[in-house]
C-alpha cells in the first residue's frame, strides 16, 4: 500500500508516504487551557518522529509550541503565511530546535525528499486569538507521492472546495470539534459527508472528534462528543457510496487501498 495514516487523536495525523512521514498539526498534550483529553493515551514518543510538520492555522490545538517543542532537531516546519511574525513563539523555538521554517499561502507548493506538498485554501478563521487582525490564513495541505492524500486542517463547505484541492485519492476530513457547540467555519459530520461527495476520493477518515473537551463539561450534549465518527460514516454510505471510510481508533494506523 502507497500511504499509511495514523491518527493520534484530534487533527494530529501522521502520513507516511513514499519512506516519508509527515505529521499534521500536533497536539500532545494531557490537558491545556480548558481543555482535557479525555479518550486515547497519549501519543508515545515516536509520534513526534517525522521529516516535515504542515501546520494548518494558527488556534492553539493547531499550533502548540509545547507539542512542537517535542520534535526531533531539525524537524522541517510549513505553517501559514504571517504565522511567525504572529506568534513570536514559534521563532524562538525553531530556532532552538534548529527547525526551518517555511511559510506558504494557498496555491504555494515545497518538495520534501519524495513528495511534493501543496497548500490549499480553507474557510476558517485563522488568527491566533479571538480578536484582532488575521495575519495568517487557515490551510489545507494535499500531501502528494505515491498517493495524493488531503490534510483539511479546520475548514467549513466554500464554494469551489473540490477546484481548489484537486483530486485526491485520501481525504482526512475534521467531523466535529473540541466543545459542545461547532461555530463558523467548521465541518461537522453532516457537512463533512457533503465535502467527500465533492471531493470524490476513494478513501477518508475523519478527525478532529472525540480527543478533547472542556474541563467540567463532560454532561453538555456529550453526542457532539462521541458520536461525529459514526455519524460522518453513516452520512458517507449515503452521500459518497463509493468512498471507504476508515475510522481509525486513537494510534491506529490504515492503509486505504488507493490503487485500482
Amino acid at each position: 500500500m502507497p500511504v499509511e495514516v495514523t491518527w493520534w487523536g484530534h487533527a494530529t495525523c501522521t502520513v507516511q508516504d513514499s519512506g516519508v512521514r509527515v505529521l499534521t498539526d500536533p497536539l500532545f498534550a494531557r490537558r491545556f487551557a480548558h481543555l482535557r483529553r479525555r479518550r486515547g493515551a497519549l501519543p508515545p514518543p515516536a509520534a513526534a518522529r517525522a521529516e516535515v510538520v504542515l501546520v494548518s492555522h494558527l488556534h492553539s490545538d493547531h499550533l502548540h509550541l509545547p507539542s512542537l517543542a517535542r520534535l526531533a532537531p531539525g524537524t522541517r516546519l510549513i505553517v501559514p503565511r504571517g504565522a511567525v511574525r504572529a506568534v513570536p513563539g514559534l521563532r524562538r523555538l525553531a530556532a532552538a530546535g534548529g527547525h526551518p521554517v517555511t511559510e506558504v499561502a494557498a496555491g504555494d507548493e515545497v518538495k520534501v525528499e519524495e513528495l511534493v506538498v501543496r497548500a490549499v485554501p480553507a474557510h476558517h478563521d485563522g488568527r491566533r486569538l479571538p480578536v484582532g487582525p488575521h495575519r495568517s490564513p487557515a490551510l489545507g495541505y494535499v500531501i502528494s507521492g505515491a498517493a495524493r492524500t488531503y490534510f483539511a486542517g479546520d475548514t467549513g463547505l466554500f464554494d469551489g472546495m473540490a477546484e481548489a484541492v484537486g483530486e485526491v485519492d485520501v481525504a482526512l476530513l475534521p467531523v466535529g470539534g473540541w466543545g459542545p457547540f461547532l461555530g463558523h467555519g467548521h465541518l461537522d459530520a453532516a457537512r463533512a459527508a457533503r465535502a467527500l461527495a465533492e471531493l470524490a476520493p476513494r478513501a477518508a477518515v475523519p478527525v478532529h472528534y472525540g480527543t478533547y473537551w472542556p474541563i467540567g463539561m463532560d454532561g453538555v450534549r456529550p453526542h457532539e462528543f462521541h458520536a461525529p465518527g459514526d455519524e460522518f460514516a453513516r452520512h458517507a454510505a449515503r452521500l459518497a457510496p463509493g468512498v471507504v471510510v476508515h475510522r481509525p481508533a486513537h494510534g491506529e494506523s490504515v492503509r486505504p487501498e488507493v490503487s485500482g
